[in-house]
């Protein structure tokens, strides 16, 4: 049996790695938005501007509203790309070891609400008789084009640990570092509290790395620990990830 015990050390270490890394990930970033918007100006300069004589068929013109676009008008590239996300909606299967007893985890991440910062999450978890479940919006601050974005989280959730259970309302803060766009590889960092302020105030700090294998398909770890009071519980597992 394998047992993690997690200390505000830790996480503060976690947080100022992530935060170093996302300052040179910015600067990458930036570098890479201007060469592509540079590369699609030329393209555009090299067709003639606003009212290029392209030798095309006129059926191919009224077939193709990408060629309709930007003969009307110049899309603005840079800002396209930084606001396109930079990672992707996950559906999570996998399974899990909480202390000494194997169990399953179901979830999703990040389901996006329309072309917004806002965001959905929900997973469920089961081990033995053990069950942990809940619910929360992130928002996150950044364009969502950016390598490094953090969210303020609020939700609900219920957990049990060995010796106490909790639920309530959660509030927290998410750290999304994505090493590749599209959901090709990313690590989240997550440090939520459950009612807080209450005699039953419980903290929950989760990192998942992700990995894909496919276009659609990641295999994932998570690391997770659970804290009640002078109770502690720490959770390893492996998941199966598809991006719709």
């Amino acid at each position: 049996m394998i047992r993690f015990r997690c200390s505000w050390g830790v996480l503060l270490l976690s947080i100022a790695w992530s935060a170093a890394s996302w300052l040179s990930l910015e600067v990458l970033a930036s570098s890479e938005v201007r060469a592509q918007a540079s590369s699609a100006s030329t393209a555009v300069d090299s067709v003639g501007g606003e009212q290029p004589s392209l030798d095309l068929d006129p059926d191919t013109l009224d077939s193709s509203p990408v060629l309709q676009r930007w003969l009307q008008q110049t899309p603005d590239i840079a800002d396209e790309i930084r606001h396109d996300p930079s990672f992707r909606t996950r559906l999570q299967l996998g399974y899990s070891r909480l202390d000494d007893r194997g169990g399953i985890v179901v979830g999703v991440e990040d389901l996006f609400v329309g072309n917004t910062g806002l965001t959905v999450g929900a997973d469920y978890s089961q081990h033995g008789k053990r069950q942990g479940y809940g619910a929360e919006l992130r928002y996150y601050l950044l364009p969502l084009g950016s390598y490094a974005n953090l969210a303020p989280v609020v939700g609900y959730r219920a957990l049990e640990t060995a010796g106490e259970d909790t639920d309530g309302v959660t509030l927290g803060l998410r750290l999304m570092l994505a090493l590749s766009r599209t959901g090709a590889a990313d690590i989240a960092v997550s440090q939520r509290w459950i009612a807080p302020g209450s005699g039953e105030a419980a903290g929950l700090t989760t990192i998942t790395v992700g990995y894909a294998v496919t276009q659609q398909l990641r295999v994932g770890s998570e690391l997770q620990w659970q804290t009640i009071g002078d109770d502690h519980d720490s959770r390893v597992g492996i998941l199966l990830e598809w991006m719709p």
